[in-house]
């Protein structure tokens, strides 16, 4: 039995926890076992104990949210490695696999790590980033994006997401949505799912919002999660969007669920998801909609055109173009065959190419093949 060592820097659970626990709910016949460094309190260790894995806490931040020093937060690694003697260690995140990176040359197991994130890095990051073993690009896009600051070529691999086409797929609805927020059987309900920032354009879905307001009367929005910066920045732009709502007197359409673990239910009760991000390395999102049945309107960033094709599996618009994406919003709430179309092509192809078993027995090889 070969034990895996995961390492997590947030308590949260977002796509890439999702995706890192879709996967290990597909490895129980895998000769492997699994133990979690991960913060001590909040959604994932929960979702871990659930699991059954062990969990290792680990402090990243300060009371105030700021990170502690690598030096302090290494030793905390080091010493919780020693207690449970893994034979790989997994950062799940770019920001971590910094810190396998940097302890990669001291410690007696490879490291590997995810790169989840399109962002640009600085010179010591791909020096940190290159001393893993592997790293595993959740899409092409991701992967030649950081091919292009310096990573190493040869470490960079993709490794697709994988969505559970079971645990997402399409279902009666039942109307308990509508119920529970007091709407009529014929409000048309966009969704837009995932954590509140800068990079997900809830913005632009704002704007979108006011240009349609006209030609979709019955349009509600449904807005499926959490800001977890508190950056001033980020504060500000959850203010501004929804103040956008408001003052084109939109504000009784615009719903503000917060985290909800009942989303594949929410996905079935939607009639669209829109996901305007300004960028996207590969959205799980996209994979759960997509599976689940739900018509889609997306951006063309990013991974984002690796799972979708543009007037085939989802329309796919300009981002930043809050115009286009109005027009396309438009264009499918009047259009039902088409959302049917749609969704069933993009149903098809997530679950043929990005199915939860495939990614899980891929990414378990690559853990053997580590392991020699």
């Amino acid at each position: 039995m070969q034990r895996v060592a995961l390492l997590f820097e947030f308590p949260t659970l977002n796509g890439g926890e999702h995706s890192m626990l879709t996967a290990i709910d597909h490895l129980s016949h895998e000769p492997l076992e699994f133990a979690a460094l991960a913060p001590r309190e909040g959604r994932l260790p929960e979702a871990l104990h659930e699991r059954g894995i062990h969990h290792l806490p680990i402090t990243f931040h300060d009371e105030s949210g700021q990170r502690l020093p690598r030096a302090e937060v290494s030793d905390e690694i080091r010493g919780a490695l020693q207690k449970i003697s893994p034979n790989i260690l997994h950062a799940n995140s770019l920001a971590m696999g910094r810190l396998t990176g940097a302890l990669a040359n001291h410690l007696p197991v490879p490291c590997i790590a995810h790169l989840r994130d399109i962002l640009k890095l600085s010179r010591s990051s791909v020096e940190d980033l290159s001393q893993n073993r592997l790293l595993l690009a959740v899409s092409q896009a991701t992967r030649d994006f950081h091919v292009r600051q310096g990573l190493p070529a040869d470490r960079v691999r993709v490794l697709y997401n994988g969505v559970d086409g079971n645990r997402f797929r399409p279902r009666l609805r039942d109307g308990a949505l509508r119920r529970e927020l007091g709407l009529p059987a014929e409000a048309f309900l966009i969704a837009t799912i995932g954590q509140i920032g800068l990079r997900k354009g809830h913005d632009i879905l704002a704007e979108s919002a006011v240009l349609v307001a006209g030609r979709l009367p019955n349009a509600h929005y449904l807005i499926v999660g959490e800001r977890h910066s508190s950056k001033t920045e980020s504060v500000q732009f959850e203010r501004d969007f929804v103040e956008r709502f408001r003052t084109a007197g939109l504000g009784g359409r615009l719903h503000l669920l917060g985290y909800r673990p009942d989303v594949p239910e929410l996905m079935n009760a939607a009639d669209l998801l829109v996901h305007p991000a300004h960028q996207e390395p590969l959205g799980r999102v996209l994979l759960e909609a997509a599976a689940s049945g739900l018509p889609i309107v997306a951006t063309a960033v990013g991974g984002t055109e690796e799972i979708l094709c543009d007037g085939e599996s989802a329309r796919l618009v300009t981002a930043g173009d809050a115009k286009s994406l109005a027009s396309a919003m438009i264009e499918l709430h009047g259009d039902l065959s088409r959302r049917a179309r749609l969704a069933a092509a993009a149903r098809q192809r997530v679950l043929m190419a990005f199915g939860a078993r495939q990614a899980a027995q891929e990414l378990a090889a690559i853990w053997q093949e580590l392991l020699g």
